[in-house]
């Protein structure tokens, strides 16, 4: 391995320990209760190689937000011929990847100014992944007029942002992967009523 090669892949290797460890603490502690020191201390790297890769802590929790939300999306990516199904992958890899609604939800909830970056970038990812809905939502019902599926594509990431907020409440007495399985059924069954 080259030099320059070695490099970029510990630089690589340092920027995805400082995204988990940052994660890690976010999840914890919320964006105010998250620092640099302790990201620099779960990361095991020195706080000058935090701020190498990220300007301040709000740039870092955007690239959190960013990351979780890129591994979420994925899952849309394998097609399926029925909602239900979908919807469970689509929620199986939430609960894989759930740091980008669990930080996004904060920082968009108390609407704080300062936090620019970071809410910036979960505001980008609703949009994205609102679209991707009613993207899919197109595939299944083709003839559905533009307003019926934003409203169903509303309707579908409201009721997921609740099943979250729950999970968070309640911790493991919440199923989410039975809610998701509920959700997957009820949403084929609003695209068939609207539909009609």
């Amino acid at each position: 391995m080259t030099t320059e090669r070695k490099r970029r892949a510990n630089g690589e290797e340092s920027r995805r320990r400082i995204l988990d460890a940052a994660a890690e603490i976010a999840g914890e502690r919320g964006y105010d209760g998250a620092s640099i020191a302790q990201v620099s201390a779960r990361a095991g790297l020195p706080a000058s190689s935090i701020y190498w890769h990220f300007k301040d802590k709000d740039e870092l929790i955007a690239a959190v937000i960013e990351r979780s939300f890129e591994q979420w999306l994925r899952a849309f990516d394998e097609h399926d011929e029925r909602v239900p199904e979908l919807v469970m992958r689509i929620g199986r890899a939430l609960m894989r990847t759930p740091d980008f609604l669990r930080l996004g939800l904060m920082l968009t909830l108390e609407k704080r100014p300062r936090e620019a970056s970071a809410r910036t970038m979960f505001l980008q990812v609703r949009a994205t992944t609102l679209e991707r809905i009613a993207s899919t939502i197109r595939e299944f019902a083709p003839t559905l007029a533009d307003d019926a599926v934003s409203l169903l594509a509303t309707y579908a990431m409201a009721a997921v942002d609740g099943f979250f907020v729950a999970h968070e409440i309640g911790g493991d007495s919440v199923d989410l992967a039975a809610l998701f399985e509920l959700h997957g059924k009820v949403l084929a069954d609003a695209v068939r009523h609207v539909s009609a």
